[in-house]
């Protein structure tokens, strides 16, 4: 029987995320950006004298490398340490892709600091294994964030976000209007039949090496994260949530398989490149018109709207029958159940989700900031901006991945077998097979707490489900 130990080690590989990670894996920990000095000592006893100042707080965070993102943070905990004299923030820094490895270690051997940061989908793993304290944060000040901004487990906040990330369709204006193809709204996006449709068209046109960008050329997280909410949208799920005891009949069932039969035909009829899609071409390839349309993130907006100018369309994701759905859950910041100084470590995270944070996070990184009116004082996404639109898919589309223990292991299962249909295997083969591996998983885990009643909707009987068939 695999223990917590195994099932969250195993599963870390996912989380160094290709679309920020950089650079190899860290041997040891950062040095802190703000050293702690050495305990002063009385010149005449020579005794240690006793220290009267604030309480230090560790705070460990992702971003080494990102100096942008890093600048906003150490602004934020200058703020604070001049704003009380009670405590003092101390941040030490880790490269992404070894941020988790390092957090599992210092789990293990009891020395994780006062503060971490979380990727969302992994806070409910981290949760579980006792890393993380539950967050007492009145609920009036969480009321304002967008739901996947807020981290919860088994009924309880564990970690809050400052910004989110959406994903869009990109495309050219002139490309859809030469072809007489709709340009869908939020309110009206294609549905599956208008959306095959428009890539059979720019299919035939001759024009594009590929229709459609998916970014094949990125692996681990950006599966679960960029292909699963059509999985959703069609009516399957990576687990059933509402149990989270199962993948059965979501991830298998006749949804899941009609998703995967069109996932694959993406491949089978040429709109979509392989699994072996150049990294250049997916950052450039829909710029340089390689990709008549292209499947991506706030992220890419700068870039594409430089080039593109007023050509350039962000539309919805489509809707495939269980509403139209974007992926959610980005980093956010919690305190760690070892910590000797919880409340000061959950008052600085409440210091930190002021507006004003939110919206320097978001000019300098350009993700999506967590609250509507910090949306609306930044220079990306407030009424009219370039990019308003993003917070607006964020708002009505957002589906977390399973917020489950288990998604850590359930996430890499999710991408092998969607990498092997996209190279020809058979699709119920390969769905019936990554199911029983999670489902291994599960009962190898004791079904991670749950006991097999319902604890909330599944896929079909959320708010966007419920949304979509009125």
């Amino acid at each position: 029987m695999k223990s917590k130990v195994w099932n969250i080690l195993a599963g870390l590989a996912i989380f160094a995320m290709l679309l920020t990670a950089c650079g190899a894996p860290a041997t040891a920990p950062a040095a802190p950006i703000t050293a702690a000095t050495e305990a002063p000592v009385d010149a005449a006893t020579e005794a240690p004298v006793v220290s009267t100042g604030p309480t230090k707080l560790s705070m460990w965070y992702h971003g080494a490398g990102n100096k942008t993102e890093k600048d906003v943070l150490l602004g934020i905990i200058k703020d604070y340490n001049e704003s009380q004299d009670m405590y003092m923030v101390e941040v030490q820094d880790f490269p992404q892709i070894s941020y988790n490895e390092s957090v599992v270690a210092a789990a293990l051997a009891g020395n994780l600091p006062d503060i971490i940061d979380v990727d969302g989908p992994v806070m409910p793993n981290w949760a579980w294994a006792g890393y993380m304290a539950p967050l007492d944060i009145p609920q009036d000040k969480l009321d304002t964030f967008l739901p996947t901004t807020i981290g919860k487990w088994n009924g309880k906040v564990y970690s809050v976000g400052l910004w989110e990330a959406a994903c869009a369709m990109y495309a050219r204006k002139s490309v859809l209007d030469k072809y007489g193809i709709r340009i869908p709204t939020l309110e009206q996006p294609w549905d599956l039949e208008e959306f095959n449709a428009a890539m059979e068209t720019l299919k035939a046109s001759g024009e594009y090496e590929y229709v459609l960008d998916m970014g094949m050329a990125w692996k681990g997280e950006w599966y679960p994260y960029g292909f699963s909410p059509f999985l959703q949208s069609f009516g399957g799920d990576i687990i059933d949530r509402s149990t989270f005891t199962t993948a059965e009949g979501a991830l298998n069932g006749p949804e899941a398989i009609a998703f995967g039969e069109w996932w694959q035909n993406l491949f089978t009829k040429g709109y979509v490149s392989g699994t072996t899609q150049d990294s250049a071409d997916r950052d450039t390839g829909f710029i340089d018109g390689k990709y008549a349309l292209q499947w991506n993130g706030n992220w890419a907006g700068g870039l594409a709207a430089e080039k593109l100018g007023d050509d350039l369309l962000i539309l919805p994701a489509p809707n495939f029958g269980n509403g139209a759905r974007i992926g959610a859950g980005s980093w956010q910041f919690g305190v760690s159940a070892n910590s000797k100084n919880i409340p000061g470590a959950t008052e600085f995270i409440e210091f930190m989700m002021q507006d004003k944070y939110m919206v320097q996070f978001s000019d300098v990184t350009g993700n999506i900031p967590a609250t509507t009116t910090a949306a609306a004082a930044s220079k990306n996404f407030a009424p009219g901006a370039p990019f308003e639109i993003f917070f607006n898919y964020s708002a009505a589309q957002a589906t977390l991945r399973p917020p489950t223990p288990a998604y850590m292991s359930a996430a890499l299962t999710f991408e092998k077998a969607l990498a092997d249909i996209a190279n020809g295997a058979d699709v119920i083969t390969a769905l019936d097979t990554a199911a029983d591996e999670i489902n291994a998983d599960i009962k190898a885990n004791k079904d991670y707490g749950f006991d097999g009643s319902v604890v909330g909707p599944s896929i079909k009987e959320d708010e966007i489900a419920k949304a979509n068939a009125r």
